[in-house]
């Protein structure tokens, strides 16, 4: 077990065991509030990361083969990937500023959906995709459709 949490600081992140680049905990993290998770631009890449350098955070660590097999076969990280993207469920759910045709929420959207399909699977991405769909429906349709496609387009790669 002890070498599992050395495969990087994204596993060690995500499976409870290690803070992120600030210090902070992923129950930290998972604690804030709506606002919180509105105005705080440094935490999706450590919940949902990806093997792509984001353009937004370009300091923030990038999955690589090792850490995506670590966190596979960790528990402990996928039940908290599920823990995440319930919250951000829920973030979604609770707020309407991202329902615009424009919105950053859009690119974490698509963050959140290839991560959860790289790392817990098809049908956790898909659960996400379908409720943010659902919201947006629900919404009268206000994100562009262009935003939509690069959703379909994540949970398809």
């Amino acid at each position: 077990m002890a070498s599992e949490t050395r495969s990087g600081p994204l596993h060690a992140f995500l499976a409870g065991l290690g803070p992120d680049g600030r210090g902070r905990t992923l129950e930290d993290v998972l604690a804030f509030s709506d606002e919180a998770l509105e105005r705080t631009h440094d935490y999706i890449q450590w919940l949902f990361p990806l093997a792509s350098r984001s353009m937004a955070q370009p300091g923030a660590p990038i999955l690589d083969d090792k850490e995506i097999q670590a966190i596979r076969a960790d528990p402990r990280a996928l039940e908290n990937l599920r823990r995440a993207a319930e919250r951000m469920r829920r973030f979604y759910g609770a707020t309407t500023w991202w329902l615009a045709r424009s919105d950053h929420n859009h690119l974490r959207v698509t963050r959140i959906l290839r991560s959860l399909r790289i790392l817990v699977g098809n049908d956790e991405a898909r659960h996400f995709y379908d409720h943010v769909t659902a919201l947006n429906r629900a919404a009268g349709a206000p994100i562009s459709p262009a935003n939509l496609q690069y959703w379909a387009d994540a949970i398809r790669e």
